[in-house]
């Protein structure tokens, strides 16, 4: 099996990363549990891939599974547009790695490890 299950069933884990990913898209961090940010890093990092390579093949695979929310109320911008005008082309000569995972805190309450997933810069 190639991910962690966290916890939940199969529809919910993909529901949780398909919010968390479209929320990193558009706010750039997300702070969450350390394992939570340790799997949404290869979900974001195909994301960027796909921005990267700007077909519309690629473009309708990244819209299957990024929300359809604004990312800019000014310009009207959604989330699959910031990653495909903003996004993809600012890592264009990077091959992969565009996230990191920062460790940051034991959480009060359950004690989980919390971490930041960012985009690098």
């Amino acid at each position: 099996m190639w991910n962690r299950k966290l916890g939940r069933t199969a529809d919910h884990r993909k529901a949780m990363f398909r919010n968390l990913a479209t929320s990193l898209i558009i706010k750039g961090q997300v702070e969450t549990t350390e394992m939570k940010a340790k799997e949404l890093r290869t979900i974001a990092d195909e994301l960027v891939t796909l921005a990267k390579r700007g077909d519309l093949h690629a473009r309708r695979q990244a819209a299957a599974f990024v929300r359809d929310v604004v990312a800019d109320e000014t310009t009207g911008q959604t989330a699959l547009q910031k990653l495909f005008t903003e996004i993809g082309p600012a890592y264009a000569d990077r091959n992969g790695g565009y996230t990191r995972v920062i460790k940051t805190r034991v959480r009060r309450g359950d004690a989980a490890p919390m971490a930041i997933i960012e985009f690098v810069k």
